[in-house]
């Protein structure tokens, strides 16, 4: 796992996050007329897990809600661009009690360029920036955390909402990260029980391609992370007797079971791989609901889709072409 620090990075992400202040300054403005007619907001938080199997040629993904309240909304799932999708977790939903409609973090999200319309990646086209996503992200989360006025019950540690970005970056293959976003409260003592939340910079964790040298596993994320139970890559390595059971019914899926255990699922057949991790989901999943897809190069597809339609996001057509990036460079291994 690694967590970019880097100064330039910080030097940037300091710019963008002042540039996205004055964009957003007429909703913060808005939000504090809200407030003084009595709006309240609530979020509804997204539990589960996201496990990822970076085969080869392709990435499958699939994940499991496994709600954590009275009101959780499933993990779902937004195309961010044709490289990448994101996986909400956490206050991926919101509702204010004046509109009965709510909002939706997966809904009109603004595309990140990089990728052409047949989703191949252009030749003079930078890569689709992960800050560009988190600030994405930031700006329609922003308003809404500004309008929470009592205390929430969030740890520093714990984040309100969480992004895992899954896909494929041109000249670097294969990636996944996690975005986090943390809130921080004061109360306003002149005005009664009232506390005034600020949302922080998102948080970048970068979990594949892992370091040189370092084995290539399943990848999993859990919401909150506190979750109990073995991870997929636990329960193959234990040879769990269900997952045997489910190896035996077909020799492929044995030696997909060997590339994992051996540190080497980069290199499992991407067919056999889908189908293993198809057959092996009840078996996860228990009694749970559960989304499975797969991304390549050339795009994503729904193997178990959700029970509701995805929306592709809107390509952000002022996105410069030779924007950062914060991706070092791929392991040549």
């Amino acid at each position: 796992m690694k967590r970019s620090s880097r100064k330039s990075f910080v030097l940037r992400a300091a710019k963008l996050f002042v540039a996205m202040v004055l964009c957003v300054a007429p909703f913060l403005a808005a939000s504090a007329q809200e407030r003084e007619h009595g709006d309240e907001i609530v979020a509804n938080l997204a539990g589960g897990r996201v496990i990822i199997h970076v085969a080869r040629d392709e990435i499958i993904f699939a994940a499991i809600d496994q709600p954590i309240e009275t009101n959780s909304v499933p993990p779902r799932v937004l195309s961010v661009d044709t490289g990448h999708i994101g996986v909400l977790f956490g206050a991926s939903e919101w509702r204010g009690t004046a509109d009965p409609q709510p909002v939706r973090l997966d809904k009109d999200f603004p595309r990140v360029t990089g990728v052409n319309s047949q989703g191949a990646f252009s030749p003079d086209e930078a890569a689709p920036d992960l800050e560009t996503m988190g600030v994405a992200f930031l700006e329609r989360l922003r308003p809404l955390v500004s309008r929470l006025q009592h205390k929430i019950d969030f740890k520093p540690d714990e984040a309100l909402l969480e992004v895992v970005v899954i896909g494929y970056a041109r000249d670097y293959g294969p990636e996944v990260w996690t975005i986090e976003y943390h809130i921080e409260q004061q109360e306003i003592a002149t005005r009664g029980d009232f506390w005034q939340t600020r949302l922080l910079r998102p948080r970048f964790t970068q979990l594949y391609p892992p370091e040189k040298k370092q084995p290539k596993v399943l990848v999993e994320v859990r919401y909150p992370p506190t979750l109990q139970g073995p991870t997929l890559q636990q329960l193959v390595e234990g040879n769990y007797p269900d997952l045997e059971d489910v190896a035996k019914a077909n020799p492929r899926f044995t030696k997909v079971l060997e590339d994992i255990n051996h540190g080497q699922a980069n290199k499992a057949a991407p067919e056999d791989s889908v189908n293993f991790l198809r057959a092996a989901m009840p078996i996860i999943a228990g009694k749970s609901t559960y989304i499975m897809g797969t991304i390549t190069e050339r795009g994503f597809d729904w193997v178990v889709p959700p029970a509701e339609p995805v929306e592709k996001a809107k390509e952000d057509k002022n996105r410069p072409p030779d924007a950062p990036t914060l991706r070092k460079r791929p392991n040549p291994n």
